[in-house]
């Protein structure tokens, strides 16, 4: 069954699709120009020229994902569009992977992409997105302090539950191993399936996206794979040339060219999608916008750490990407991390102090820098996990239930 996109009457369809369509091809042109003709600009003027067309590119994967929900089936869409979504990212990680076969050197840029894109989305984008959501609650007359999450997030904070606890495989065995990588995907597929199986729920679409929503069916779909279409050549285009540009740039600027892979590639990559579930949470959708960013932090933690060692094998490499002790410490912070997010939601409930405490921490490791700082600050992640793990302890087994038991639809009103 087809369902439209509720678009406001006083929305200029075409108006938004013109603009939005403008904007990011004036992003993207001057990138494929420079590729098509084999150009070879500074790293810094590579660097912005590149990265704005994946900024591009996400931004178009991001709504034509959104708005094609429409018109694919709750199974296939989970399959497709959980892909697709997270594209920019992937592109960009499996490069330095990819390189890293052939090139030892590269070896550390997989790590950093893949720890920088991990820590930054439960870092900041789950943090600023309950405040916001909290900040419009209280403003519309709510007293409310926290964000309640919808019951079926359990499943989502089940599979990452488990996803983060296999995770410290990685730092404890100093290697991203195949094997290790399959059980990653396959806890992925595991994942799609039970998704598959849930209730489908009606797609809620903004912007640029119930812009897109809005046409006519075979219109929308036709333009939907068009957008997608060309948002897939400007990142098969730009994905690689950004990412050596950006350990380039770090070089000709004297910055730590990791520091610049793990940060700026993800935040190009990302952008769309903070863009999208921060504007959710304003207009008083925080609840899809938390879950949203919960799932996409399952897809990265299987689906992206899962693709990397096959990256890897596939340039040349071994069975097995191996860590420095950089990489390890970065893993182990990545590890727990992960594990305070899941504890101070494990009740359903993010509250604004959760929110705060998880941004500070992600701030603090920019000032506290080197080997005893990250394994201090990993400490502290660990420890005060351990403590919000005791006090929702109860809230634990019906986690890992949600990861098996089938949801049953919503009673009828």
């Amino acid at each position: 069954m087809t369902v439209t996109a509720p678009v406001p009457a006083s929305v200029d369809v075409r108006r938004v699709l013109t603009r939005s369509l403008t904007i990011c091809a004036a992003l993207a042109i001057p990138a494929m120009v420079l590729r098509a003709g084999g150009l070879h600009p500074a790293p810094v003027v590579a660097m912005l020229v590149y990265g704005a067309a994946v900024v591009a590119a996400s931004f178009l994967l991001a709504w034509a994902a959104e708005a094609a929900q429409l018109d694919i089936s709750g199974g296939l869409a989970v399959a497709i569009l959980a892909f697709i979504a997270v594209l920019p990212e992937y592109a960009v990680d499996l490069t330095y992977a990819y390189t890293a076969g052939h090139d030892p050197t590269f070896v550390q840029y997989a790590a950093a992409n893949m720890t920088g894109s991990n820590r930054l989305l439960l870092g900041v984008g789950w943090p600023v997105v309950v405040l916001v959501a909290v900040w419009c609650l209280r403003r519309s007359g709510s007293p409310a302090r926290a964000l309640a999450l919808d019951e079926s997030n359990r499943l989502e904070l089940g599979f990452l539950l488990v996803a983060g606890v296999i995770a410290f495989v990685m730092p404890v065995s100093g290697q991203i191993h195949l094997a290790f990588g399959l059980v990653l995907l396959a806890w992925f597929a595991a994942y799609a399936w039970r998704l598959a199986h849930g209730e489908a729920e009606e797609p809620h679409l903004i912007g640029t996206s119930a812009a897109l929503g809005a046409l006519p069916r075979s219109r929308r779909r036709i333009t939907i794979a068009v957008v997608m279409v060309l948002a897939a050549v400007v990142i098969l285009a730009a994905a690689e040339p950004f990412a050596h540009a950006l350990v380039d740039a770090g070089k000709e600027l004297g910055i730590d060219e990791f520091l610049l892979v793990q940060w700026v590639g993800p935040l190009a990559s990302e952008a769309p999608e903070f863009i999208v579930a921060i504007l959710f949470a304003r207009r008083g959708n925080g609840v899809l916008a938390i879950g949203t960013l919960i799932s996409s932090k399952v897809n990265q933690w299987t689906l992206l750490v899962g693709t990397i060692p096959l990256a890897y094998l596939a340039g040349g490499g071994g069975v097995s990407l191996p860590l420095d002790d950089r990489q390890v410490e970065e893993m182990l912070l990545t590890a727990t991390q992960t594990l305070l997010g899941i504890a101070l939601v494990a009740s359903l409930r993010f509250s604004r102090q959760s929110a705060w405490l998880l941004l500070v921490l992600f701030l603090a490791q920019f000032p506290l820098t080197g080997t005893s700082a990250r394994l201090v600050l990993s400490a502290v992640y660990a420890a005060i996990a351990l403590v919000a793990f005791v006090v929702n302890r109860r809230q634990l087994p019906s986690l890992v239930a949600a990861i098996w038991r089938r949801q049953e639809p919503p009673p009828p009103a």
